[in-house]
Parts: structure tokens; sequence; C-alpha cells
């Protein structure tokens, strides 16, 4: 069952726009590396679930990951042929919206070598270009 939240304040949320770079979430904080967004747009919640799926089967056991976007806007749809007007239509899925620099997954407890692998999984599973990233230590 894909990611959704528990209970939301407003049911249908406007679309919103898409400006800037991401200033929170944007560094690894949790674990020893990490996969960086490039690009903006919406992160499904599928897409979310499919990502940690390729990197947890790529590590097995080992280590921990971390998921670091939550799928809490509802995005609806309507029908196709479909008059206009009647309201908007119920939530279809839910969505991330994320800003270029934001840290989607990160990873610890194992080699940067079996690291990189997994994330070039993970972001052929994303529909926006992805970078590997490391933790700035000070």
């Amino acid at each position: 069952m894909p990611l959704m939240p528990k209970r939301v304040k407003y049911r249908k949320h406007q679309r919103g726009k898409m400006r800037g770079n991401a200033n929170r979430g944007n560094y690894v904080t949790f674990g020893e590396y990490g996969i960086q967004v490039l690009e903006h747009g919406w992160m499904t919640a599928r897409q979310i679930e499919a990502g940690r799926v390729a990197a947890r089967q790529y590590v097995s056991r080992e280590g921990k990951l971390y998921v670091r976007v939550f799928p809490w806007k509802p995005i609806s749809k309507k029908p196709l042929e479909t008059r206009m007007g009647k309201g908007k239509a119920e939530p279809e899925y839910w969505a991330c919206p994320v800003k270029p620099g934001t840290i989607l997954y990160e990873i610890a407890g194992v080699p940067r070598e079996m690291a990189v692998q997994a994330f070039t999984r993970v972001a052929h599973k994303m529909p926006f270009r992805c970078r590997f990233v490391d933790r700035r230590h000070a």
C-alpha cells in the first residue's frame, strides 16, 4: 500500500508553483550517503515506494535506509470525457513536491561502492535527474 497521510486538514489542494531551490532537506543528515534531486516536480507515492524497494533489494539486509520525502499533497484528476464544471474532482493519488537540491533517500552502514550502485538503481526509477552525494563532515 503506498504512502499517504492518515488525516489532512483539507481534502483538496491547489496546484501551486515550483520555484527556486530547496532550502530545507537539502543535505545528508541521517546517513552517510544520499541521492539528491536536480530538477523540480511531483514525486508520487508509488515512485517513492519503487525507489525504496529498489534500494532495499540491492543492499538486502545491510545498512539502514532513510526515506526523506513524504507524499502529503492530494492530486485530483477529472475522469476522461467529462464535461467542464461540476466542481473539483476527487483526489486521484498523493504526491510530494520536490525542488532541486532535495535529498530523497539516505543510506548508512554500507560501503561507498554499494551505496553508489543502490542509488544508481533508484535514480532509474525517478521521474527527474538525480545525483549521488556524500555527507559533509565538519
